[in-house]
């Protein structure tokens, strides 16, 4: 594909985008069936964080962050920018002065599958920041790339305009088509674990509350008492 910079992007409508940071990513992720997850590699370096936003996606050269320069024009109040280069990068594709840029422009944190560095600068201004690398290592301004075409992040694809759901459990991604039913679904669910934790407090297993004893009935699980003598 020939270098493109997609402007103007659809995104969801921003009260449902900003409603599904208030369930984070693993509640969504369930709820949406188990997708979208981005895995264990791509960690925060922050604690305590939760974001949800728009996707500015980028597809930059490894080691170049010149199409980061380029998304971060593209980006609006709330978006939330996903880098991932081409190939595996270890480099630190932004650092404190492009943070400081993002921002300025409301922009509301930023995920990549490369790395990052000034950490301690970048958590001192409280921008949020996932990343599979924490590095010194730089980059260049040479070749070009795409914003806001599709990428893969860490084997999940990333459409621009896809809602991205990140906390301390990592980066869930949540299609833009599916937005209201996201948020739908992670509030039913969040409904039945609030009943839940209810009657765990109250003493009840989850053996019990989750039904679990039918399943074991029926993968064929045994309850054998070991009587005194015949352990061996």
């Amino acid at each position: 594909m020939s270098p493109v910079v997609v402007t103007d992007i659809a995104r969801a409508e921003r009260a449902l985008v900003d409603a599904l940071a208030a369930f984070g990513s693993a509640t969504v992720h369930e709820a949406l069936g188990r997708i979208g997850c981005a895995g264990a590699r791509i960690r925060p370096i922050q604690e305590g964080v939760v974001v949800s936003g728009s996707a500015i996606t980028v597809l930059p050269a490894a080691g170049d962050n010149l199409m980061v320069h380029v998304a971060i024009e593209q980006a609006q109040e709330g978006d939330i920018i996903v880098v991932a280069p081409v190939s595996e990068s270890l480099h630190g594709f932004i650092g404190e002065l492009m943070a400081t840029q993002m921002q300025a422009r409301g922009v509301g944190g930023y995920v990549t599958s490369a790395g990052v560095r000034d950490v301690a600068e970048l958590r001192a201004m409280r921008f949020p920041v996932w990343t599979a690398h924490i590095t010194a290592q730089g980059t260049v301004k040479e070749t070009a790339g795409s914003v806001n075409v599709p990428i893969s992040l860490d084997g999940v694809v990333v459409e621009p305009g896809d809602i991205v759901v990140a906390d301390d459990d990592g980066v869930t991604i949540v299609p833009r088509a599916r937005a209201a039913e996201a948020l739908d679904a992670a509030r039913r669910r969040a409904e039945r674990e609030a009943a839940a934790r209810e009657r765990y407090r109250a003493g009840e297993i989850s053996m019990d509350v989750g039904g679990l004893r039918a399943v074991l009935d029926r993968l064929g699980v045994e309850h054998v008492a070991q009587r005194s003598g015949d352990a061996r």
